[in-house]
């Protein structure tokens, strides 16, 4: 019988984020920012590619992770001692909240449990986590289907709608803009019964989040309402574009996508911003599955479009 040959896996140097694209747009129900930045470190540990640069598969990923308060705050600049703390409850969290994953294409809304077992090591201060089988499949980098970004990103943000709003324009990031109904945005929030009055929701989520991503990113991020009648019922982002650049490897022929994109902003003593160098995030996709300006679309006719999209049953 022929012995299989041993997989070579190749990780990251500084830790991503790799997330399907239903489940970026998830309802992460009653996570707070910290659990939530647990959560995607865990994620970030998961990630990895054999020694030809191909995507592992889920059968192919270890399910069972360690995460220490000493990563966690070299990562969220937190300290030492309230790292602690976060992973302690962070187990209770990732251990009680499923996931609510919206199959559009099924007509079904499925509800995934995100690990079967976690534990908190007290001596050594670290966390222990074995994801379910069933998330496994949104959590592995699989062609064009995946959100990915650089952890370090999110780490200045002290709002979870931040965090969310900033994920969902990775999304969309070579595009410059994106189109969320209020219902969607409502829903990848998890704001359930809070913030009932638009005006509120507004206030306090999607308009802070933009106001705290272009406080640490020159990305001249805003927002127009698209209404119906007065009735807002969506709203359409603008951004900075993430530029993308093709390089090969002289050595192995393969070739990587690098992603610039727009800078980090950073103060000085004197309370004056400067911006600082761009972060750069080499990615797996291959060049032809980007879309190109080659085929664009006038603004106006792709947001009708969207909005048609959205909401079918108007006219």
């Amino acid at each position: 019988m022929k012995k299989s040959t041993p997989l070579t896996v190749l990780t990251s140097k500084t830790p991503k984020s790799y997330k399907n694209k239903k489940l970026n747009n998830a309802n992460f129900g009653n996570f707070n920012l910290n659990d939530y930045q647990v959560f995607l470190h865990l994620v970030s540990k998961i990630g990895g590619v054999n020694e030809l640069g191909k995507y592992l598969q889920p059968e192919q990923l270890k399910r069972e992770y360690v995460l220490s308060a000493k990563e966690f705050s070299e990562v969220f600049n937190t300290d030492i001692r309230t790292c602690y703390r976060i992973l302690k409850k962070a187990v209770d969290k990732l251990m009680k909240t499923d996931i609510k994953v919206e199959r559009i294409e099924l007509k079904e809304v499925w509800r995934i449990n995100i690990c079967s077992m976690a534990k908190y090591n007290k001596g050594d201060g670290y966390i222990s986590v074995k994801f379910t089988d069933d998330i496994m499949p949104y959590l592995a980098q699989v062609k064009k289907k995946f959100v990915l970004y650089n952890l370090k990103e999110i780490s200045n943000f002290g709002s979870l709608y931040t965090t969310r709003l900033y994920e969902l324009i990775q999304e969309f990031k070579e595009t410059g803009w994106v189109v969320k109904s209020v219902d969607q945005l409502r829903e990848a929030f998890a704001v359930g019964n809070k913030f009932k009055a638009y005006r509120d929701f507004k206030i306090k989520t999607f308009a802070h989040a933009c106001k705290e991503i272009n406080d640490n990113y020159d990305m001249d991020l805003r927002f127009e309402e698209e209404k119906e009648g007065r009735k807002v019922i969506a709203i359409k982002f603008f951004f900075k574009k993430t530029l993308v650049h093709k390089v090969t490897n002289q050595k192995t022929g393969i070739s990587k996508n690098v992603y610039q994109k727009p800078k980090l902003l950073a103060k000085n003593k004197k309370g004056k911003v400067k911006q600082i160098n761009s972060d750069i995030l080499e990615g797996q996709l291959s060049f032809d599955d980007l879309k190109t300006n080659d085929d664009a679309k006038p603004m106006n006719s792709v947001i009708t479009s969207l909005l048609a999209k959205i909401f079918p049953h108007k006219k």
